[in-house]
């Protein structure tokens, strides 16, 4: 189990184009999962599932600025690698490669700046929530914002459940 020292959180303030979520921090988890296996992405989707973060996926990460007004979403890097940008253009760069796990609150954007190998995410979003695509040039950030602050706490962190960091964290809406 992974030491909950180590989860790097970063608080992103509303942009120009992208409201991201001034209550809720980005979450990072690096090598949170022990990859083994034939098929390491089911251990994400295992993992996320028993800790009620549901309706995942199996692809990438956009190469383009977007978020979720709508529902808070969790990635898990199961090959590959990526240097991943959060908060919009002057938000913060990340690298992530196998085994980490990021929480993206409501509203946070996200773009993947570049990546090396064959880059494996699975993707879920907290239990009861479903993520609708907005990107910056074509959504209108007041009305994002507002759906942003109606998105509820997840009752679990998607990684450590119950006792996860996210609860220390986020605040109850």
């Amino acid at each position: 189990m992974m030491n909950t020292d180590d989860v790097i959180a970063h608080l992103l303030q509303p942009a120009r184009l992208i409201p991201n979520n001034p209550h809720c921090v980005l979450l990072v988890y690096p090598g949170a999962v022990a990859l083994r296996g034939a098929d390491p992405a089911s251990l994400f989707e295992e993992l996320f599932a028993a800790n009620h973060w549901t309706h995942s996926w199996r692809n990438g990460i956009f190469p383009f600025h977007h978020y979720h007004s709508s529902a808070h979403e969790v990635l898990g890097v199961y090959s590959g690698e990526a240097s991943v940008q959060f908060g919009g253009a002057d938000g913060v760069s990340l690298d992530v490669q196998p085994g980490d796990v990021v929480v993206v609150p409501a509203g946070v954007g996200h773009k993947k700046l570049s990546s090396k190998g064959m880059l494996g995410i699975v993707g879920a979003y907290a239990d009861g929530q479903h993520a609708d695509l907005c990107v910056p040039d074509s959504a209108d950030v007041r009305s994002a914002s507002d759906n942003v602050a109606r998105v509820p706490r997840p009752q679990n962190d998607p990684v450590l459940g119950a006792e996860g960091p996210l609860l220390q964290h986020w605040p109850a809406v």
